[in-house]
């Protein structure tokens, strides 16, 4: 990775970079970048070993200042202990609301304090965190916020619960609050990667997807976060990386998406003793 040449959306002194999520995948990936374009990094995730690790290559390799905060945003007391140390960044100039988890399983037996968990990690802490951090981007005329949604926001896909839903609450709060903070210079995107191969797929309660889908369909990490800031740098709100996951997700009906799904996967989701819940 090639060290910035010129300041990252034309700021100069770059300040905070906020990632939750960050302690593997496209988390640790945006943490590297923002990391190697100069800014200070305040690391959330719920695995504080990660992150001191992740922590102490950002300091060898690019003489980062880095935060570690082990949190667990699906606790809404951890929610609130974050947004009041992101609340304290005066400088700050991106959060990247990355953190996630998902279920597989019919919703009737889905567990549902795992469910409001979720919902908390994917829909609460995004919005107290965004809350926390824009009042200072407003002041200092600049910011970038970053949800990480996924193409499955516009997708049908039964057996994951409230996952789907999740997303897309992601992707319309983005599209929302882009216009509205415009004028004040800081920028909103909603990132929506297809499949992407991150530890977040390693549980078993995807064995059955990663056997179905060809090798050819999964994006790195790298390309999800390369092509995310490429599109900060333009203003863009929607990102889709990959050209096959964005002639999917506009062309092809999400009818034949839901007949395709009910006929390889929900035999393996709903069976009796499979896999039920994947946290990231």
């Amino acid at each position: 990775m090639k060290e910035r040449t010129e300041p990252f959306m034309g700021w100069e002194s770059p300040g905070w970079a906020v990632i939750t999520g960050s302690s593997s995948g496209i988390g640790s990936e945006f943490a590297r970048r923002f990391a190697a374009e100069g800014f200070s990094l305040l690391l959330t995730a719920r695995r504080g070993d990660r992150l001191e690790a992740l922590a102490g290559t950002l300091r060898r390799d690019h003489g980062a200042a880095t935060e570690v905060l082990a949190a667990d945003l699906s606790r809404i007391e951890e929610v609130r202990r974050v947004a009041e140390r992101i609340r304290s960044l005066e400088d700050i100039d991106v959060l990247v609301n990355n953190a996630g988890s998902a279920t597989v399983g019919p919703f009737a037996e889905a567990d549902l304090d795992g469910q409001l968990a979720m919902i908390n990690v994917q829909t609460a802490a995004p919005v107290a965190l965004t809350r926390a951090a824009i009042p200072n981007m407003i002041r200092r005329k600049r910011g970038l916020v970053i949800f990480t949604s996924s193409t499955s926001a516009f997708m049908p896909s039964p057996g994951s619960g409230v996952y789907i839903p999740a997303k897309a609450f992601m992707v319309s709060l983005a599209r929302a609050l882009a216009p509205e903070l415009a004028p004040a210079g800081v920028r909103v995107q909603a990132l929506c990667p297809g499949y992407t191969r991150t530890e977040f797929h390693e549980d078993a309660a995807f064995s059955g997807l990663k056997a179905f889908l060809p090798r050819w369909v999964w994006g790195t990490s790298e390309g999800v976060v390369e092509e995310s800031l490429r599109a900060a740098r333009k203003g863009r709100v929607l990102v889709i990386p990959g050209l096959l996951n964005r002639l999917t997700v506009r062309f092809v009906p999400k009818r034949l998406l839901l007949k395709s799904y009910m006929k390889t996967r929900w035999a393996d989701v709903a069976a009796p003793g499979g896999p039920r819940r994947d946290r990231a």
